[in-house]
């Protein structure tokens, strides 16, 4: 039986009620590749081989990305290590480099990055149960179940920190177990059906989106870091881990391990059933169309299936990180102290994840109608459906419009703006509006996080460290010029992502000393 931590002690009478350190290595590891595992995998790889055309460079970029958060993975654990508190990257930041960049990282991540995350699921998971049933759901009805998902899942979370990571364990392992056998089966199938695995698919090629091999494969490596997005997923619930100090390092590299393992796999699934044209044709809809040339509609709508399965435990694990991120600003008094109460019976930071369900639900409000109001009366309105099936899809020839733009002069992007922003409301779905900003502004605090381990490790070398990241100082270098690079393409390709994440961030700084020029008053 473990031995109960300081933080598992009834709250007495002169002292606030505290988290509970519940959660053990099986469920942390489960988190980790929960969080990960969403829709970026099922999604992403046809427009990713629009976008490079070949397979080297895409299973290249694919090996990248993994290599990318194993190197994180290390800087990270030492630093969960020395901070076994709720808020993850929010402490690690606010102890490096002081409390005003946590708070605009906390504000970002609460206020922006995780409801839309969590309200694109939660369409994207409604979207695809009416695709199951035969589209037979209203808009209206989708916009209100996917709302009431929002609401059920934020109340498990609610009851309690052990009850949400159970949920958690047992998605996951569904959902892993599914992606294997999307993985496996068409090499399974070899044996009955010799076409199966087609091995000319992994020579054939398209002509990319992007015209050099740099800009391949930083766009690549976007949609792959999406896909990859949450690798650090445990480190916001570390208060509430038994023995952080070996359980929060063993869940992230466990995690990340079978994530690469499971990604490699289905990538050499997809491009051997499906040629590249096939791939690039399929957009948002490679899963979907592999499983549709194996077995036919039923293989559409198990393909459906899973990926409900799988945007329903990324929501739950947004609701188990993002509200710890809240909790500590409030504890912090960076922001409303009420963000910082514990629930008294439950033992959790329910106030943080009711403001967490609250935003999501108002961005996906707020989308739905911004998309209905500038809808051409012309056309007929996209429905959720269309927007959303299958974790929601998008439009090639909205992705070739933003290219362009990219690609115009810098004095014509003020003429160009209101145009994109209209045409990105008309054309993309609600789950690329919700998240198309989401992987910049988070590639930058995940390099300041990084960064972290460096300067801690000058301006506090007395800290105790129960573990080190292994080969310092190489790795964390590695990962921050990685990271540059990344970012520096991102930028330069897709301005308006990039710019919307900045905006946002930027939004944060008066908002932090408005708060506490009130707080002082």
């Amino acid at each position: 039986m473990a031995t109960p931590d300081a933080n598992d002690a009834a709250p007495s009478a002169g002292r606030p009620p505290r988290l509970i350190r519940a959660l053990g290595p099986r469920i942390a590891t489960a988190v980790v590749v929960g969080n990960v595992i969403g829709s970026g995998i099922f999604l992403k790889p046809g427009n990713i081989a629009a976008e490079s055309g070949q397979f080297g460079v895409i299973i290249g970029v694919w090996v990248l990305g993994g290599l990318l958060c194993i190197l994180g993975g290390l800087c990270f654990a030492e630093l969960a290590a020395m901070y076994p508190q709720a808020g993850g990257l929010y402490v690690y930041l606010r102890e490096a480099y002081g409390r005003p960049i946590a708070f605009l990282f906390g504000w970002t991540e609460v206020f922006f990055g995780k409801p839309a995350s969590i309200g694109a699921l939660s369409v994207a998971f409604v979207g695809s149960l009416s695709l199951a049933l035969g589209g037979i759901l209203s808009p209206g009805v989708q916009v209100l179940l996917a709302i009431g998902l929002i609401l059920s899942v934020a109340w498990v979370n609610i009851v309690g920190v052990l009850w949400g990571g159970r949920l958690q364990l047992v998605v996951t392992i569904i959902k892993a177990v599914f992606l294997a056998l999307v993985a496996i089966v068409p090499f399974l199938m070899i044996p009955l059906a010799g076409d199966s695995i087609v091995l000319a698919n992994y020579a054939t090629t398209v002509a990319p989106r992007q015209p050099g091999l740099a800009a391949q494969v930083g766009v690549v490596l976007l949609a792959v870091m999406w896909a990859y997005n949450g690798w650090h997923g445990i480190t916001p619930l570390a208060e509430e881990v038994r023995r952080p100090h070996r359980n929060i390092p063993l869940a992230l590299f466990a995690g990340i391990g079978i994530l690469i393992v499971l990604y490699l796999a289905a990538n050499f699934a997809y491009h051997g059933v499906l040629s590249m044209s096939e791939m690039k044709a399929a957009g948002d809809h490679a899963a979907e169309e592999m499983l549709k040339k194996l077995f036919g509609q039923t293989g559409l709508a198990a393909m459906s299936a899973v990926i409900m399965c799988s945007t329903f435990g990324a929501i739950n694990t947004n609701l188990l990180q993002a509200p710890r991120i809240t909790f500590a600003m409030g504890r912090d008094n960076v922001f409303f102290r009420s963000l910082g109460g514990v629930h008294a019976n439950y033992r959790t930071p329910s106030v943080a994840i009711v403001v967490m369900s609250a935003m999501s639900i108002a961005l996906v409000l707020s989308v739905t109608i911004a998309k209905h109001l500038v809808t051409p009366v012309a056309k007929p309105p996209l429905t959720v459906t269309s927007v959303a099936h299958t974790a929601a899809r998008g439009t090639g020839a909205s992705h070739a419009a933003r290219t362009e733009t990219a690609n115009e002069p810098a004095a014509e992007e003020p003429k160009q703006l209101l145009p994109l922003v209209l045409a990105s409301l008309r054309n993309d779905s609600i789950f690329d509006l919700l998240t198309n900003f989401v992987i910049f502004s988070a590639s930058i605090f995940y390099t300041l996080g990084v960064l972290a381990v460096i300067v801690l490790r000058i301006r506090r070398p007395d800290l105790r460290r129960p573990y080190k990241t292994w080969g310092y100082p190489l790795v964390p270098v590695l990962f921050l010029a990685a990271y540059v690079w990344f970012m520096l393409q991102i930028y330069q390709s897709k301005p308006l992502e990039a710019r919307t994440g900045l905006a946002f961030i930027a939004l944060g700084a008066p908002v932090y000393f408005a708060y506490r020029h009130w707080r002082r008053r």
